[in-house]
């Protein structure tokens, strides 16, 4: 396997990493961006002794602010741009951006703010930058035509349209009619050039930062959603991959059937795909999806994974999730033709959620590692595969992930007999605390992978939580201070992994 994708590192060497998104890092800007902080945080898993930095998805966020309902799959987060950057470019002056309004708390993201203020700037930037040598913009352009072009198009007719999803737009823009598209393309180019702009900065930025990890021995553990938004230039530009009517409605949408944890289960709302059309045109969609992914990281999350052997899909326009039923996926199918064109790859595969026998087989048949939770593991009656003791080293183990409490909010909200089993498993000292108990559980494992949010190493409650699954707002705010991220933690982390050889 080609080195880049450090799968020798993820297959074979015990290591550990920190879950940490762009937008948590501190910034005087209102959100964490591509800039020096990002950096120093690369330089604190250097000190840390860590080997991977895991994040969320990179993309362009609309309504709710979800990392996993994205513009496009492909295209990244203007928010990210660093400014400070643009500013040694001279694409912007420390005036203009002190001018602008991102909001006053250090520890939390104001979307509302970001969306007023941000654009304003970067179109400052682009004009001056349309003064500079365009070589490389145009290279940039023609490189990532095929997804950049739909991109930029969707992204000005949505601006046209008051932001609105094209579920809304008027017919000839629906369903794309060339005549329409095509006087589009001339009469707002200029706009249209923006948006590619803004991608050229954000990936200029982001390739320049990958390498800096890497060189430091850093790798990044990227994050895919299974679905794309309907709100999204994919969906716009690829409605024959999708299960939509004559009208280009969808006809299901995905979610999660009901549990213990909710009578209605969960609806997402993304359209599901048509995999019948999708495996008549070999799964070029997705490989080439997966081969975009692996550009941008050195590993990669699937999330939903189960979603690929049978997925629940829901009649659109039902108000819960508990009308929906089961449908096959491709399974082995879509993941045997993407080994065949990229080859083997280290993906890492979210398996978590409602399991049967052949999802689990399904995994097994890819040999991608699955994920453990150690916060699911302390049932009373120790029976749980979340322990511990009955892994396989071919895991992921996590303290929590983005959509769980933080330590210090579990131990808050779950029952004291799981408490009290933890302590007693994990053998917890009372001045260790439970968050540093369990992160050094995690790293003692056999999994060949552990990774630990960043609340967690730093002790922070449920005022920290990243996302709260089925609630809307108040999710995806939270931002590390600077200088949290401290030399004592990054010694104290260091030592641990010494000690468990990773």
């Amino acid at each position: 396997m080609d080195e880049k994708y450090n799968y020798k590192n993820l297959k074979t060497n015990r290591g550990s990493g920190i879950l940490l998104h762009i937008s948590s890092l501190p910034s005087p800007y209102g959100i964490g961006s591509l800039g020096e902080e990002a950096y120093r945080f690369v330089n604190f898993l250097k000190e840390a002794g860590q080997k991977f930095w895991q994040i969320l998805p990179l993309g362009p966020t609309g309504y709710g602010d979800s990392p996993y309902q994205s513009f496009s799959a492909y295209a990244g987060n203007p928010y990210f741009i660093d400014l400070d950057f643009l500013v040694k470019e001279e694409l912007l002056t420390q005036e203009e951006i002190e001018t602008a309004d991102f909001g006053t708390d250090p520890t939390r993201v104001d979307y509302e703010k970001l969306y007023r203020g941000r654009s304003r700037l970067l179109e400052k930037a682009y004009i001056r930058f349309k003064e500079k040598d365009q070589e490389k913009f145009l290279a940039f352009q023609k490189r990532n035509a095929i997804w950049l072009e739909d991109y930029c198009l969707y992204m000005l007719i949505k601006e046209k349209q008051k932001h609105r999803s094209w579920a809304y737009w008027p017919e000839e823009f629906r369903r794309r009619e060339g005549k329409t598209l095509g006087k589009w393309r001339l009469k707002y180019a200029k706009r249209m050039e923006f948006f590619a702009f803004v991608q050229y900065k954000f990936y200029q930025q982001w390739q320049d930062l990958k390498n800096y990890a890497n060189e430091q021995g850093i790798s990044f553990i990227g994050d895919i959603p299974i679905y794309v938004a309907q709100d999204s230039a994919d969906a716009w530009a690829n409605p024959e991959i999708f299960q939509f009517d004559q009208e280009l409605n969808p006809e299901f949408v995905g979610g999660c059937p009901p549990d213990d944890f909710s009578n209605d289960g969960q609806l997402w709302g993304n359209p599901v795909y048509n995999w019948e059309v999708l495996e008549k045109e070999g799964y070029t969609w997705w490989i080439r999806r997966i081969n975009w992914n692996f550009k941008l990281f050195d590993v990669l999350r699937i999330d939903h994974f189960r979603g690929f052997e049978s997925f629940w899909k829901v009649p659109y326009g039902d108000a819960t999730a508990a009308g929906g039923h089961w449908e096959k996926g491709p399974a082995m199918k879509l993941f045997q033709a993407v080994k065949k064109e990229l080859g083997d790859l280290p993906i890492i595969a979210e398996d978590l959620g409602y399991m049967t026998r052949e999802v689990y087989e399904f995994r097994e048949a890819t040999r991608f590692p699955g994920m453990k939770i150690l916060q699911f593991a302390f049932s009373p009656s120790a029976d749980s595969d979340y322990l511990p003791h009955n892994y396989t080293d071919n895991c992921v183990v996590y303290t929590g992930t983005h959509d769980n409490d933080t330590i210090a909010g579990w131990k808050m909200n779950a029952p004291a007999e799981e408490i009290y089993f933890a302590t007693r498993y994990m053998g917890i000292r009372e001045e260790e605390g439970l968050n540093w108990g369990l992160i050094r559980g995690a790293l003692r494992s056999v999994a060949k992978l552990a990774v630990f949010q960043m609340q967690d190493l730093l002790g922070l409650d449920n005022d920290a939580r990243m996302n709260n699954p089925g609630t809307l707002g108040g999710n995806w705010c939270w931002r590390m201070k600077e200088g949290d991220a401290s030399e004592e933690i990054a010694q104290k982390l260091r030592e641990l992994c010494r000690i468990y050889g990773r």
